[in-house]
């Protein structure tokens, strides 16, 4: 099941972190900070599916060189508690393969933030050996600052506009549905927030329900349930660490307690639909039985045994299409009776007329 997820960090010194330590970890590469002379080594770290930098056209050609490229973004800043780069976070669609991944990711990436002018630097992980499969993901270094031949020059502070975010929050869930639908999946991601899509599945399935639509009612009634639940909280990264180490602090039992939630609806939801399902089948059922009893009142009962078979699941259609059926085969059995009508007077005629004939005639008897 495709699953949504966009979060953007800033990644700050303020909080002890570095754009030199982050490119290295997420790209599982070794990266010295010049700025610092600490080394970052996580070439043993696995997972790591790809991993590639977009840049705009006009940037100098050593932004291709990871180390080269975060290096000049640490000791562009001066500042101790400085915001030195930007992590976008997203979640893949497990139904897409790794070719589609990547260019979802790719094509999100350039024409959202490349374009713009910032540099982009990929990270396609694949899921944990002890996790969930299906998480595939991606992380994507941005830097802050404006870009030129020469290298970097101001920030751009309309980056971090709150509308800029929503408006990467849409577009992502836009490209991820597009691509699933290449793909031929039904399933499809919602950017919004979670009591948004309730409600609008509430009002639909009223909408269906109100238009005899039991189906589409049935559908949405169980979107509305699985939504109701509580959004999982974000971690932040030392808390995630305790979590994979098992140490359960306060905010880990919090996410596990909501994640647990989490599953029972789903499970409540699936639940429905089965029950849903069954229950139309059977109101199916008893419509094609209604047609069936009316049918064989007015023909034979194995005349429409075929036509019952496969007609059972739209039964009011079939009722439909059996009326006009049966009011074309009473025409034609009408037009059938006349003309042996007429067949039967005229060899009447002929008769009487012989026998006319017959009865003028002398036999010399």
């Amino acid at each position: 099941m495709a699953i949504y997820h966009l979060r953007a960090t800033m990644i700050s010194r303020s909080a002890g972190r570095s754009a030199t330590a982050a490119a290295a970890y997420r790209s599982a590469e070794l990266i010295v900070d010049q700025r610092t002379g600490l080394a970052f080594d996580y070439r043993a770290r696995g997972g790591v599916d790809h991993v590639e930098t977009l840049a705009p056209a006009d940037a100098p050609t050593w932004v291709q060189d990871r180390a080269a490229l975060w290096n000049a973004v640490e000791l562009a800043e001066t500042r101790k508690n400085s915001q030195v780069a930007r992590e976008v976070r997203v979640a893949l669609p497990c139904e897409l393969d790794a070719t589609q991944r990547l260019q979802l990711v790719r094509d999100f990436c350039q024409r959202e933030f490349v374009d713009r002018g910032m540099v982009a630097d990929i990270a396609l992980h694949a899921p944990g050996r002890e996790g969930d499969e299906r998480n595939h993901h991606a992380h994507i270094l941005l830097t802050t600052r404006e870009i030129g031949p020469e290298g970097f020059t101001t920030k751009n502070r309309d980056w971090n506009a709150r509308e800029l975010l929503e408006g990467w929050r849409e577009a992502w869930a836009r490209d991820t549905n597009h691509a699933l639908e290449r793909c031929g999946t039904h399933e499809r991601v919602d950017h919004r927030t979670l009591e948004a899509q309730r409600v609008e599945a509430q009002e639909r399935a009223l909408e269906a329900r109100e238009r005899g639509d039991e189906a589409e009612a049935l559908r949405e009634t169980v979107r509305a349930v699985s939504l109701d639940r509580q959004p999982l909280p974000q971690l932040s990264a030392g808390a995630w660490q305790l979590k994979e180490r098992g140490i359960e602090v306060a905010a880990v039992q919090v996410w596990r307690e909501i994640k647990k939630q989490a599953v029972e609806v789903a499970r409540v939801a699936q639940e429905l639909a089965e029950k849903g399902r069954a229950w139309l089948e059977r109101v199916a059922e008893r419509a094609a039985e209604q047609v069936r009893d009316v049918v064989e009142r007015v023909a034979p009962a194995d005349a429409w045994g075929d036509f019952f078979a496969a007609a059972a699941p739209g039964a009011s259609a079939a009722a439909e299409g059996l009326a006009r059926d049966l009011d074309v085969e009473r025409r034609q059995e009408a037009q059938r009776e006349a003309a042996e009508r007429e067949a039967r007077e005229r060899v009447q005629e002929q008769e009487r007329r012989a026998h006319e004939r017959d009865d003028g005639h002398d036999y010399g008897l």
